[in-house]
């Protein structure tokens, strides 16, 4: 595989292919429905006229997605801040891979940082799972999304994940694109944020080295994203609660799609991006005669120090891990308004998301899930501080 039409499946649209795409998508009603949705005051038929003169995907993202980022922004943050942006050199391609809070917002808002900043913006990895109708996948197509497909018998899944690297090799190396991939499949619903080793051995089937030489030539950086306030938080806990009550609970599509409106309009209070560096060096300082097993768990292990030394710690997870810990520890952290704050928030989350009929039982498990969501990074970043 190398050249773009072997990846028709999974890549984003060609620019060639933009006015084509674009004129098929303003015409679903699910588009329209979405857009009047997110952008209740938007006259939609001006909005179509904007977006058949789009020739491009850099266009649509510099004209289209750039100001409804800032939008979001103000309406839904108390603002973005970005660390690190020294680290992204724009004449090279890198491969970011940060941990996973929300499902839409994470890899949108750090491109809202890459276009502050001038630079060019990366080509996002997203789930099939969420592409639940065909529109959504020509949506993200156009916004330089590639796919990854999920849920697959175990012979096409390698030969999905073997597509996906290769493709993601070919992004870096030859189109040269910056590319964005979360650190594990999923989020991290407690905010435990811990590389999955199958995804280092999928990144390095790419390639035509040794498993170092091949996650070194995709040049990761990672990045440690820090949401104040988890939209999603009370979704979160009502999932670990389901789970609790029935281990064969499974999400369905309108969860997906419940957590992903919920995510992108819902408040989330400050917003902090930190950008590391590039751990090609690191991973070819790795010695040769190491075996595949012990390499993937040290590629791992770089990657998480940096996203956990690179958190941004708020007066609200100081508060959840002395109330987790039923403890003082960090009371210099906070006020008392702080934990009135929190204890109100996470009274008002589960009182939302709970479940009919709930015990007192389930909802201290929900409050105590939500607290541990807060507790985590900052058990995380203290513990690579030691």
């Amino acid at each position: 595989m190398d050249n773009l039409h072997d990846f028709k499946a999974i890549a984003p649209f060609d620019d060639s292919q933009f006015g084509e795409k674009m004129s098929l998508l303003v015409k679903e009603p699910g588009f329209e429905h979405a857009v009047r949705y997110v952008m209740p005051e938007v006259d939609f038929s001006e909005f179509v006229k904007q977006l058949l003169a789009i020739p491009d995907k850099a266009t649509f993202q510099s004209k289209i997605m750039w100001p409804f980022l800032e939008m979001l922004a103000r309406k839904t943050t108390a603002g973005i801040s970005v660390g690190g942006i020294c680290n992204v050199d724009s004449e090279k391609s890198f491969t970011f891979i940060s941990n996973h809070r929300d499902i839409v917002l994470d890899a949108s808002f750090l491109n809202l940082c890459f276009l502050r900043a001038g630079l060019p913006t990366s080509e996002v990895a997203i789930g099939d799972n969420l592409l639940i109708y065909d529109w959504i996948t020509d949506l993200v197509k156009l916004n330089k999304s590639f796919v990854v497909r999920r849920n697959l018998k175990l012979t096409k899944a390698l030969e999905a994940a073997k597509e996906l690297s290769a493709y993601m090799h070919h992004a870096i190396t030859d189109k040269h694109e910056s590319i964005w991939i979360a650190q594990r499949e999923g989020r991290a619903k407690d905010s435990n944020d811990l590389t999955q080793e199958s995804l280092v051995k999928m990144m390095a089937l790419g390639g035509s080295g040794s498993l170092l030489e091949n996650i070194a030539e995709l040049n990761l950086v990672p990045v440690s994203i820090s949401y104040e306030y988890d939209p999603n938080d009370g979704l979160k806990a009502r999932e670990f609660l389901m789970k609790r009550n029935d281990p064969d609970f499974k999400k369905s599509p309108h969860d997906d799609l419940l957590s992903m409106e919920t995510g992108m309009l819902q408040f989330k209070g400050r917003v902090h991006f930190e950008i590391g560096k590039c751990i090609s060096d690191e991973v070819r300082a790795i010695p040769a005669d190491v075996d595949r097993v012990e390499a993937v768990r040290r590629i791992c292990s770089i990657i998480d120090h940096s996203i956990h030394g690179g958190y941004k710690i708020y007066p609200i997870n100081y508060v959840a891990a002395d109330l987790l810990d039923g403890g003082a520890l960090y009371v210099e952290k906070y006020s008392e308004a702080d934990v009135a704050d929190l204890e109100a928030h996470i009274k008002d989350k589960v009182d939302a998301a709970g479940i009919a009929g709930m015990s007192d039982d389930d909802r201290e498990y929900m409050r105590r899930m939500i607290l541990t969501m807060y507790a985590n990074p900052l058990k995380n970043k203290l513990a690579v501080a030691d």
